[in-house]
């Protein structure tokens, strides 16, 4: 894939065939009817005039991805770095209408101005006892955004997919939850650390693409919400 039209078309394939996402979560995805549907908008979009590594050798350098860091003050995972989204309301059409409508109250996003390509299979989330869907969606007129509460989230901003694909920005953190020590994918980039969920989805995704590159796993990676 080398423009971005090729990125949404891989998209669209992508959600309509699905993803494993081998989490090692098989005690708890046993359960997921249990736990609160959620979702979140994977929007990807076309870059303005954000630079971005030029040598990505399976994807478009203009390409990026809408991210936000949550408050610190929030009960379940503050200060991390998400997607925009959050609950299924009663009142939305599933989860795509859910995640349209969490991240215009998030990052302001017009969803006018976004194309759903699809939904990928819930992913339990456990921490926050909530099963959660991705839904890939496509920037086709990318518009201002910005942290609009910050009781919610402190700081909204666009990140090259190119970037987050280098080797160099790539390593693994650690998480402790229920006595157990779990190791995930991260990414670091622009002096944030992308990990949890939100690093699962993207590492999933970009190997299902095909546009991973090579990278340590064994590299480890410091959490930086940690001393926020």
């Amino acid at each position: 894939m080398s423009d971005p039209a090729g990125a949404r078309a891989e998209l669209v394939a992508l959600c309509e065939r699905g993803v494993t996402w081998h989490a090692d979560f098989p005690r708890w995805a046993a359960d997921a009817a249990s736990r609160r549907p959620a979702a979140v908008l994977v929007l990807f979009g076309v870059l303005d005039d954000l630079p971005a590594r030029v040598d990505a050798p399976a994807v478009a350098r203009e390409l990026d991805v809408l991210l936000l860091r949550r408050a610190a003050t929030l009960g379940s995972h503050p200060g991390q770095i998400a997607f925009p989204g959050g609950r299924i309301e009663a009142s939305d059409d599933g989860p795509i209408a859910g995640a349209l409508r969490e991240a215009a109250e998030e990052t302001g996003v017009d969803p006018a101005d976004v194309e759903p390509l699809g939904t990928l299979e819930p992913l339990p989330v456990p921490v926050s006892n909530h099963l959660v869907t991705p839904v890939p969606a496509w920037w086709t007129r990318p518009s201002q955004v910005a942290a609009v509460d910050h009781d919610e989230s402190v700081e909204v901003f666009r990140v090259p997919v190119a970037d987050l694909l280098d080797p160099a920005n790539r390593g693994s953190t650690r998480m402790t939850f229920e006595g157990r020590v779990y190791q995930g994918p991260a990414f670091t980039v622009g002096g944030r650390v992308v990990w949890g969920f939100t690093a699962l989805v993207l590492d999933r995704m970009f190997d299902e693409l095909g546009w991973s590159e090579s990278w340590n796993p064994d590299r480890l990676v410091e959490r930086d919400d940690l001393n926020r």
